[in-house]
């Protein structure tokens, strides 16, 4: 069970929470929501134990707690399987300890007797523990999640930032904790991975609360919703869809007492207006003034402020954008891209999809300059402008920096008010720009990170998961400013809204191969 008492939080002059109060009981799966930048990851640590409240307290009773963060946390220089075994430690010490011994009496058969004690009560620890179940168990969850049987012996240093987030999920979940918070376990995942996820979590038989801007994962996991509103934490029966619609007509019948209120309040007034002089009526107005000073406004329910913003493309580029020729790359002598052939024509809008460690990063990065191909060529038009926004481009942050010094780095000679306009539009406003990036939650830092992006000019977009770690509505938003952009764009996604809405052409990149998938004009 999780449990929250009068929870507060403020950092300097910000009061995330003033007292928020709710309790989750075994078994619930619970969906956390709230615009990007409410608390959500602030929560979640507090409950984890890793922040301390300005007042009231967490609890969590009835078991072990797990935390996946948005951060990996998993060793580097050991292998997958066994950063996996990592993960059941009383099970995977009895496991080593029954190899040592048995490698002790093939080595010095006369130590057999004198071991064989130990070996059995290794042996029986090992079964108790359930070390028996681990690798079916292994097997099962790094399979659901995308790996291979060939990964299970690579190191895991040598996956990318987005595989070791899925390292560290596997590990939660071959565990099992009777209590398990996740932040953000659907970002890096492609589709066969997430629905996999979606149907292990559904099933799961331990208390869960999961923050996921997905809200069709949330439709098909939780069964309850806590909303983060305005320094609250308000719980709502049902999945994301009920929670929405339940919350829509809360609103609405808060704005029809408001409004009912408002007119009486009218009413009143205008009585003790007109006869406030008159002696006869002055017990009335006396009575009425009391009465108006004694009502509770009844606030009307405040609007979510959205990011606002448009793309637009810098000058006229040829017809022909991008011209890519027997294209070929390798890390560390293993191919990634496989002479690769790609033509991109200006106003197109091309979706790279596939499994992750298919080469699409790779391609964007290759095209943007990050990366030297092994071989083959890359033929930009003259007048192309390309921006480059990269999949982990919030880390890239310079966390000691202020919010308006960061986006000042990428358009110098814009002047502060103009920078502070654009803020604006990404919901930095007021003193919010002088905020230090390391103040920021995850969801503010993609916001900050998105506007440093497009306020330099270009017109080609290379574009790697944008829209992950975006709040529902500024996924929206962009999404919109994508469609309406009359430049061109190459984006790796696995968002369903960009390859089936947005995109005129659709690449699937697998096994370093690019193949054309679709064509919508």
């Amino acid at each position: 069970m999780i449990s929250a008492e009068n929870l507060a939080m403020s950092f300097g002059a910000r009061q995330l929470f003033a007292s928020a109060t709710f309790t989750i009981s075994s078994g619930q799966r619970v969906g956390l929501v709230g615009p990007n930048g409410a608390g959500k990851s602030t929560l979640i640590q507090m409950i984890a134990g890793l922040l301390t409240p300005s007042s009231g307290r967490a609890s969590v009773t009835g078991g072990e707690l797990a935390y996946l963060r948005q951060e990996s946390d998993i060793g580097l220089d050991l292998p997958l399987r066994e950063e996996m075994w990592n993960a059941l430690p009383e099970a995977n010490a009895a496991r080593l300890r029954i190899a040592e011994i048995e490698a002790e009496m093939i080595a010095d058969p006369s130590k057999v007797e004198s071991l064989s004690t130990e070996l059995d009560r290794t042996q029986d620890r090992f079964r108790i523990l359930g070390g028996h179940r681990a690798e079916p168990d292994i097997s099962r969850v790094t399979e659901g999640l995308g790996f291979t049987k060939q990964d299970m012996d690579k190191l895991c240093g040598e996956f990318s930032g987005g595989w070791r987030m899925r390292i560290s999920l596997a590990k939660i979940l071959v565990r099992q904790p009777e209590n398990l918070l996740l932040d953000e376990p659907t970002n890096h995942l492609d589709r066969a991975a997430r629905q996999w996820l979606q149907g292990e979590l559904a099933e799961y038989p331990g208390t869960l609360l999961i923050v996921t801007h997905d809200a069709d994962f949330l439709d098909r996991v939780v069964t309850r919703i806590l909303s983060i509103e305005r320094g609250r934490v308000v719980p709502y029966a049902g999945n994301y869809s009920q929670f929405l619609e339940e919350r829509q007509a809360n609103e609405e019948q808060q704005m029809t007492a408001a409004d009912r209120q408002a007119r009486q309040i009218a009413q009143q007034e205008r009585f003790i207006e007109r006869f406030r002089s008159k002696a006869t009526k002055a017990r009335q107005v006396q009575s009425r003034i009391k009465m108006l000073e004694k009502i509770e406004r009844i606030d009307r329910p405040e609007s979510t402020s959205t990011a606002q913003f448009k793309i637009r493309s810098t000058g006229r580029v040829e017809r022909v954008v991008l011209d890519v020729s027997s294209l070929g790359h390798e890390w560390d002598g293993s191919p990634v891209l496989l002479d690769v052939a790609l033509e991109v024509e200006r106003g197109q809008k091309v979706a790279l999809i596939g499994p992750n460690g298919g080469g699409k990063s790779t391609l964007l990065r290759i095209l943007a300059g990050e990366v030297g191909q092994t071989e083959g060529d890359v033929r930009w038009a003259e007048r192309a402008r390309v921006g480059y926004y990269a999949q982990h481009q919030d880390e890239s942050l310079d966390r000691r920096e202020t919010v308006l010094g960061e986006v000042r780095k990428a358009a110098a000679e814009e002047p502060d008010g103009t920078l502070r306009g654009v803020l604006g539009r990404f919901l930095f406003s007021d003193d919010d720009v002088f905020k230090k990036v390391s103040m920021l939650s995850g969801g503010e830092k993609s916001r900050l990170a998105l506007a440093k992006f497009l306020i330099e000019p270009n017109n080609v977009l290379l574009l790697d998961e944008p829209t992950n770690h975006l709040d529902a509505v500024t996924r929206d938003e962009l999404l919109s400013a994508l469609e309406e952009y009359d430049g061109t764009i190459i984006c790796a996604s696995h968002d369903p809204a960009i390859v089936e809405e947005i995109a005129t052409h659709v690449y699937r990149v697998d096994g370093g191969e690019v193949e054309l998938a679709e064509v919508r004009v």
